[in-house]
């Protein structure tokens, strides 16, 4: 079995108050027959000579090295509308997001488009997620064919209160979502765009099937004050919703929840409704810069409470939400994450973004056996961006270093990895 010692300094995120930090560490890796493996990580003082005489040794000096990361909720096909100007976010989508997705329809583009898109994706070191694509089904197979990593992707479903040129028959819906969970089982992602756009009977049916293969569902959740009363003005109408209380019910009578569930945003929730999402172990997807005030290019939908998330014991990690959200990289999901607690939470620290981008990430998608950190037999996933210079000791000041708050462009962090590797193997190199 083939061995491989990497030298430089290295973040191994634990839990959302712990992250270990070597600065002059040593990532040990082994041959698989899938690829690399992680041995351990460790200080380079304890690597005895026998260990580094036996492995090829891998000299990183000046890179910092971290596990690659996770984005839980994010729209391929909404790439082309990150920075269009936002308001109110009933008008964004009928404004900018649902023509930008209407292009999808042509094959070509839409290959095309893949082929760009998780290339980008790549290089900003994301290696996991749940992904929306558009209602066409050539759309979800092209990036099924380009995504690398632990990744579930899903056609939205819209079936009412659409635009034409993007409304299937219930009928469409239902038997796409089962030929596609058949197909691709933990890969496919069920997802109704959310209550307003797809009808309870859809939603219903093809949740069986999803559940029924594995696959995952995803869907949003009490994004904006607006999108609920919509919800429940439409649902309170059909007589066998008329006594839901919330948003959340709602999902809960299709039978949506579930321990493969992740609800985006899910922002403006009542105890009873994160009761509810505790006991059924759904995932909330936490996308701060898409809830971002819409001077910072979000929609201004709110401030995620994660306090009074985890206090009531609901799953979440951080995502992207590319198109509410502005940029595709996670470095700048942590900084936003930090900077809107600023003040308010001192618990919303780097290291626990990091750890909610990571490991956190991991889990939601079942894979934190296998992915997340540097935990011994883990696949050898990480990224490597430039170590900040001085003197640090710390976790949380090596990634503020790094983050660089308020000194560098958001447009920069996509292009902050300088290598990125997938089971040991390099993905991205910069030249």
């Amino acid at each position: 079995m083939r061995k491989k010692i990497i030298l430089g300094q290295v973040l191994n995120p634990i839990s959302d108050s712990k992250c270990d930090f070597y600065k002059n560490g040593a990532l040990l890796l082994s041959e698989s027959k899938d690829g690399w493996i992680v041995d351990g990580v460790k200080d380079r003082s304890k690597v005895s000579k026998k260990a580094l005489e036996e492995a090829e040794v891998v000299e990183m000096k000046g890179q910092l090295i971290m596990p690659s990361f996770f984005d839980i909720h994010f729209h391929w096909v909404q790439d082309d509308v990150r920075e269009m100007p936002k308001a109110k976010l009933l008008e964004w989508l009928e404004k900018y997001t649902f023509p930008a997705e209407r292009k999808f329809e042509k094959k070509t583009y839409s290959k095309n488009k893949a082929k760009k898109f998780f290339s980008r994706l790549i290089e900003t070191g994301t290696l996991g997620g749940a992904i929306y694509s558009s209602i066409h089904e050539h759309a979800l197979d092209h990036a099924q064919e380009n995504a690398i990593g632990h990744f579930t992707i899903g056609n939205v479903q819209m079936t009412m209160n659409s635009p034409s040129f993007l409304t299937q028959t219930k009928k469409e819906a239902i038997d796409l979502s089962k030929k596609l969970s058949k197909k691709y089982k933990e890969k496919y992602a069920l997802t109704p765009r959310f209550a307003i756009a797809t009808d309870p009977e859809t939603m219903k049916k093809s949740a069986v099937a999803a559940k029924k293969n594995g696959s995952f569902i995803q869907t949003h959740l009490s994004e904006n004050h607006g999108e609920i009363e919509f919800v429940l003005s439409i649902y309170r109408d059909l007589p066998e919703f008329k006594n839901v209380k919330n948003y959340t019910d709602i999902y809960d009578k299709v039978d949506l929840l579930g321990p493969k569930t992740i609800m985006g945003h899910a922002i403006h929730m009542s105890d009873a409704e994160l009761r509810k999402l505790a006991r059924t172990k759904t995932i909330i997807a936490h996308c701060p810069t898409s809830n971002a005030p819409i001077k910072q290019k979000g929609l201004g939908s709110g401030l995620f409470d994660f306090k009074r998330t985890e206090k009531h014991k609901v799953r979440w990690a951080l995502a992207s939400d590319i198109g509410g959200g502005p940029i595709l990289s996670m470095f700048d999901v942590m900084r936003s994450f930090v900077d809107q607690n600023k003040g308010i939470n001192p618990e919303a620290t780097y290291t626990k973004a990091l750890f909610r981008s990571t490991v956190a990430g991991a889990e939601a998608m079942g894979v934190s056996k296998v992915a997340g950190n540097f935990k011994k037999g883990k696949e050898a996933n990480f990224i490597t961006v430039n170590a900040p210079k001085g003197d640090l000791e710390d976790s949380e000041t090596v990634l503020e270093k790094v983050i660089n708050r308020g000194r560098r462009k958001r447009s920069s962090y996509d292009q902050l990895p300088n290598a990125v590797f997938f089971k040991g193997k390099a993905l991205f190199e910069k030249q």
